[in-house]
């Protein structure tokens, strides 16, 4: 049961994040920020570093394929971030410690990089025109603040679950 529920979360993660944006664009709109909500990141980022380096780099693959079909025009940007921000995070965890305050920082990098990421690739093939600086100020800051409040809200009991279900794992 407890392998079951792992998918489950990161699922009910990739639908938070529209969920969010569905409720967040009447608001958004009063103001010139751009908030984006990467819950789906952070799950995976706790994922490989609390549970399994490889389920983790596995579910990057899985939902950045289902994130480019369903949300992007483009296929393949986040087919290949997700997985490249999960093992580079999984990397540097090597030489950190993996308290609960590193593994959020680490996770606010990982949205960090997915977001640059994101951007370099719409930059490179012309589907953007936004300034770097702009794109700091209005997009990356109050993305990282909104993906902080997640992270403090999560991170606990994420981190609870996915450390008795590397457990499990070992136990079979």
């Amino acid at each position: 049961m407890r392998k079951a529920f792992l998918p489950l979360i990161i699922s009910l993660c990739f639908l938070l994040e529209s969920i969010f944006v569905e409720l967040m664009t009447i608001e958004s709109l009063a103001s010139k920020r751009i908030v984006v909500p990467h819950f789906l990141i952070v799950s995976i980022i706790f994922t490989t570093i609390y549970g399994n380096r490889k389920h983790g780099l596995m579910y990057g693959f899985i939902f950045g394929l289902l994130f480019d079909v369903v949300y992007t025009e483009v296929i393949g940007i986040y087919l290949f971030m997700l997985p490249l921000v999960a093992y580079i995070t999984s990397w540097i965890m090597k030489v950190l410690q993996s308290n609960i305050v590193i593994v959020s920082l680490v996770a606010l990098l990982g949205v960090s990089l997915l977001e640059l990421g994101v951007y370099e690739m719409n930059f490179i093939i012309d589907r953007t025109d936004m300034a770097f600086s702009s794109f700091v100020d209005i997009r990356l800051l109050p993305t990282l603040i909104l993906n902080l409040i997640f992270i403090v809200l999560i991170a606990l009991p994420l981190k609870k679950y996915l450390e008795s279900y590397a457990e499990a794992l070992r136990n079979d």
